[in-house]
């Protein structure tokens, strides 16, 4: 046995490996789980499938001119848009204020803070069609009450028009949002340092000051992951839409992800071809935000 050999230096015969060993199963469970479907997605998307699944050949470049010739999608990525910005950004402001809140000492804190992951231990499915049951038009509570309170004339239909339903739908998709990103906020405040308020009064800076020059810049990384992690929920919402309106009046309350499913019922294909998009789209969207943010910048 030589001196040069990796038992006589006290090396492992997979040393040379480094962390492969550990981080394999990890790569192979994304290789299954993420990137095998986007292949399959994508390769779907360039073929002739049946409606009972049958592939009956290359399509080529033909679903996605069928897709860029649906009359709907035009509506359906500006809805897309304006959904996301809208449910994003109460989310957003309401998590703040409530991780602020939270982060305050007040009698029965720790019980507001239980039942604020009440929407969030729920099914987003089973809350969206607990929804829908409380605004139908003839059985709904909310009709009920309004109707006994001289609020209405009579039953209204909140679903069936895109003026109120879009509204109720936000309203729910927020519910739901806020749980995980108030907690991932308020996680971020209590990571600075009560010594920093203290060295900020000592030298005259108003609660507004110290709010604006010392919490809302420490705060920037948890905000960012809250943030992001919710462009990327909400643009591929699919249970609060589809469990309230199912996108419809025909598409008149569907985004991508939603119109990607209303279009399986006809052609597979072309559905998969939404799909692709709305995967672009996605990628898209989260690099933009991320180059603007300039999220990997160093503090000053």
């Amino acid at each position: 046995m030589t001196l040069n050999s990796p038992v006589r230096r006290g090396r492992r015969p997979g040393g040379r490996l480094g962390p492969l060993p550990w981080i394999g199963p990890a790569v192979l469970l994304i290789l299954a789980v993420v990137l095998w479907p986007v292949y399959e997605m994508v390769r779907t998307s360039f073929l002739r499938v049946s409606t009972s699944g049958f592939v009956r050949g290359s399509a080529g470049l033909d679903k996605y001119r069928k897709l860029f010739g649906e009359a709907d999608l035009g509506h359906v990525l500006l809805a897309t848009v304006a959904w996301t910005l809208a449910v994003v950004g109460l989310t957003m402001l309401l998590s703040l204020a409530l991780a602020q809140l939270f982060d305050q000492r007040f009698p029965g804190r720790r019980y507001t803070r239980w039942a604020l992951i009440a929407p969030w231990a729920a099914s987003v499915l089973m809350t969206a069609i607990g929804f829908r049951w409380m605004l139908d038009r003839t059985a709904g509570v909310l009709n009920t009450v309004l109707t006994d309170l001289g609020l209405v004339d009579g039953p209204r239909d909140w679903l069936g028009d895109p003026s109120t339903a879009w509204p109720w739908m936000v309203f729910v998709a927020v519910f739901v949002s806020l749980p995980f990103t108030t907690y991932t906020l308020l996680a971020g405040l209590q990571t600075v340092p009560a010594e920093v308020y203290e060295a900020a009064r000592v030298d005259g800076a108003s609660a507004w000051q110290a709010y604006r020059r010392i919490t809302l810049p420490l705060l920037r990384p948890a905000f960012l992951v809250g943030l992001v992690i919710n462009l990327i929920n909400v643009f591929n919402s699919f249970p609060v839409i589809w469990g309230m309106t199912r996108g419809g009046p025909g598409s008149s309350t569907a985004t991508s992800t939603v119109f990607m499913y209303q279009l399986k019922d006809t052609d597979i294909g072309e559905s998969a071809a939404m799909s692709v998009v709305n995967f672009a789209l996605v990628v898209l969207l989260v690099l933009v935000f991320l180059k603007v943010s300039r999220w990997n910048r160093e503090e000053s």
